[in-house]
């Protein structure tokens, strides 16, 4: 189930971003309705994020409007980047691989964590002990001087010898099963009949769970994935449905949404 402040993050880059606007309480709490967020939880939900530095304040008399931060900005772009650019399907590989060694002290067990989970939020998956891969150009040395392990860690792209055997270094490195599960699930949910009537709410949940579903993926390239991958289908699928969903979507937006 997608999380109230998922759903209003994707709101707000629906509508505020880039427009440099801030949106009335009163309005975010009737798109919310259509979600069926309660307004208890609409407000907490916009105050929480408030204090998480994810949206600022605005007063004009007695109205309190919602508006983009820094951060939330730079979230949402990167989200939008993921969905239309960088999408599902990764069909145009180079062929390199990003690798990347650490050997941490045996006691650095929280650093050996943080590590590991920072790798496979960047696509990373664990060929043997302190040795990583991702397909690439991935931005490993940041991950590494990020968490001050700089003198532990070495990065490198390289190229898979002919003795190797791409496929099931693959199969070793990633949980395929685990992968194929969530595209799986968004074409169950999205692949028959609508499972929202709202546009807008149908919208907002659709691009939410597509984000959900592809922020994980590695983006392996599909010549060496199983035959018939789901997350092909599932971005076309998405996509169908959300250029379906848009002209509604906006048009009770506009009626909607009171902005300063």
């Amino acid at each position: 189930m997608v999380q109230p402040q998922t759903l209003l993050l994707m709101f707000f880059g629906d509508f505020v971003l880039d427009r440099q606007v801030c949106v009335f309480s009163g309005s975010v709490i009737d798109v919310c309705a259509r979600l069926d967020i309660s307004e208890h939880a609409t407000r907490s939900t916009l105050t929480r994020m408030a204090g998480r530095d994810l949206l600022r304040r605005e007063r004009s008399g007695r109205r309190v409007y919602f508006g983009l931060t820094e951060r939330s900005t730079e979230i949402l772009r990167d989200g939008r980047t993921r969905i239309w650019e960088t999408g599902a399907v990764n069909d145009g590989w180079d062929g390199t691989w990003t690798l990347l060694s650490f050997s941490l002290p045996e006691a650095w067990q929280r650093q050996r964590h943080d590590l590991r989970s920072q790798l496979a939020w960047a696509g990373f998956g664990p060929i043997q002990g302190g040795l990583w891969i991702a397909p690439g150009a991935v931005d490993a040395q940041q991950i590494v001087s990020s968490l001050g392990l700089n003198a532990h860690a070495r990065v490198f792209t390289a190229r898979a010898g002919s003795l190797t055997d791409v496929d099931a270094m693959v199969r070793d490195a990633y949980d395929l099963t685990a992968l194929a599960a969530r595209y799986e699930a968004f074409l169950d949910r999205w692949g028959g009949p609508s499972p929202l009537r709202d546009p807008l709410a149908a919208r907002l949940t659709l691009t939410a769970e597509w984000l959900e579903a592809i922020r994980r993926d590695p983006r392996l390239p599909v010549e060496h994935l199983p035959p018939d991958w789901p997350a092909r289908r599932a971005q076309k699928l998405f996509r169908e449905l959300e250029s379906a969903y848009r002209p509604p979507a906006y048009a009770i937006a506009e009626e909607l949404l009171q902005v300063l």
